[in-house]
């Protein structure tokens, strides 16, 4: 399906666009374009959300581009190209649909209601009342509050490290963050603002105890002061002292006893959030349901080591000449996620658990992915802490356009629909079939990547021809697709089949 919503307008064409906050260029603009707001769209993969409003006319046509010299890297950014780009290139030969409201992101959590799949995950984004405030403010359906706990939490300086792409993007993202700072008594006071302030937006109250008593406690204390479910951080990579966080996830018989504690101390859905740091994620799942759990939350972050230092011998961060294992995040983590969720949500032993998915979701096409796995809701914490809580335009506008393109009703009709084309083994794949590579030679510079790749990395089926174009040899190529995840201007695409191959 996804393969059907071509990108016109990639990432790599904003140069040096830093997506800016109270951004000149919007300041400067005379028409009340919003290139900053366009621009941010364009980077979120709503490039037809940012083209919509040029429908009936487009009022960069004759300006004089006082965006581009406001800009904080002035000259650097094409914003007036890529205003045009919006209006010639997304809209032509479409038909953008009009999106007059948002019905159809309406869905739930264990019945109870959601304006849309998107909530803050438990983390340092939903850690204050101000703080959820504002993304309640910007549409964010609810939030994940910070994990409560009823021991004392110091943390340590500094306690965030990333690996970056060639560009400078954060692709992941490591914490060695632990739990909420704040008193229980003054997590029950958030609590009580927040959903008298705010009665329509979910409060998902994650919890962690250190004994059966606490998991009581905790899950009956958060509905009381207005929690509309809780979740259960079986999974925290950050607590694993004293059997918290994720050595509880890693152990079947304490997720089904401190599960059925919190499930019998409160009258809320419960979710019991699942750790990856395992080979497989069902025997927590089915110990979290025989512990009476609504849904499952998934998933937490990994452990990891990033930046490892050469003169120092530290990993990053560093703290005082040492570091720790921590929860790895971020887009680079999307695949995992999706895995562990695929597998929850293939297993007929699980199909009336809500699934509530997370772990790289940044874009609307992100969260779809999640969807069409079989979450019902979605939950973000790194994109977050990267560009802000206005990232959620997008993610509703894109997410809302696609479904009414695609004729959906509501976003749960899309609930699912891609998971049992997802097998466990290579073995039930079709193998007769080779599609071979078709090369745009519009798009090709001659790089000689694909070449490159093709010889070293293949089955040396593509050659260079004295013009610097790739020349396909097909009775050497076997379809692998190297040469076209390496092009670096999407100048190759899947063509031509040959079947039943010797």
């Amino acid at each position: 399906m996804l393969n059907e919503f071509k990108t016109y307008i990639r990432r790599s064409d904003m140069i040096n666009c830093v997506l800016c906050g109270d951004a000149p260029c919007t300041q400067a603009c005379p028409n009340a374009v919003d290139p900053a707001g366009k621009l941010r769209s364009i980077w979120f993969g709503n490039e037809k959300g940012a083209a919509a409003p040029f429908v009936n006319a487009f009022p960069c046509v004759d300006c004089y581009a006082p965006c581009e010299g406001a800009c904080i890297r002035s000259g650097q950014v094409p914003v007036h190209k890529l205003m045009s780009r919006l209006h010639d290139e997304v809209l032509y030969g479409t038909d953008p649909v009009n999106i007059t409201d948002e019905e159809r992101l309406k869905t739930d959590i264990c019945g109870v209601p959601l304006e849309n799949p998107y909530l803050l995950s438990s983390s340092v984004v939903a850690s204050t009342y101000d703080m959820c405030a504002r993304a309640f403010d910007a549409g964010w359906a609810g939030a994940a509050f910070k994990t409560i706990c009823n021991f004392p939490i110091h943390e340590a300086s500094p306690r965030y490290a990333v690996i970056k792409d060639t560009a400078g993007t954060i692709m992941g993202f490591k914490n060695i963050e632990q739990l909420s700072d704040h008193s229980v008594a003054e997590n029950m006071e958030i609590f009580k603002q927040l959903k008298k302030n705010y009665p329509t937006k979910f409060i998902l109250a994650s919890i962690m105890g250190q004994n059966e008593e606490e998991w009581g406690l905790l899950a009956r204390m958060c509905e009381e002061n207005g929690a509309d479910a809780i979740e259960l951080n079986f999974s925290c990579p950050n607590m694993a002292e004293g059997g918290l966080g994720s050595d509880i996830g890693q152990i079947p018989e304490l997720v089904e006893l401190f599960t059925s504690i919190a499930k019998n101390s409160c009258n809320i859905p419960v979710l019991a959030k699942l750790t990856p740091n395992v080979a497989s994620m069902i025997p927590a799942a089915a110990a979290a349901k025989r512990g009476g759990a609504d849904g499952i939350a998934a998933i937490n972050t990994i452990k990891s080591i990033i930046g490892v230092n050469p003169h120092t011998y530290v990993s990053a961060p560093a703290v005082h000449g040492m570091s720790a294992v921590g929860g790895y995040s971020g887009n680079a983590v999307k695949p995992i996620a999706l895995r562990f969720l695929s597998e929850i949500a293939s297993d007929p032993d699980f199909q009336e658990l809500h699934l509530s998915g997370m772990g790289g979701i940044e874009t609307w096409q992100d969260a779809l992915e999640f969807i069409l796995l079989g979450c019902t809701s979605l939950q973000v914490t790194t994109a977050v802490m990267q560009y802000g809580y206005r990232i959620i335009d997008d993610l509703k506008d894109g997410l809302n356009r696609y479904l009414a393109e695609k004729g959906f009703a509501s976003v749960k009709e899309a609930v699912g629909l891609a998971v049992w084309n997802v097998s466990a083994s290579t073995d039930v794949l079709e193998r007769d079939t080779v599609l071979f590579p078709k090369f745009d030679f519009d798009k090709c510079i001659g790089c000689g990547r694909c070449a490159i790749s093709c010889s070293d990395g293949g089955h040396q089926a593509i050659r260079m021809t004295k013009d610097r174009k790739p020349n396909l040899n097909g009775s050497k190529c076997v379809g692998c697709h190297l040469c076209l995840q390496v092009c670096p201007m999407n100048a190759i695409s899947s063509a031509r089949k040959r079947i039943n191959r010797a």
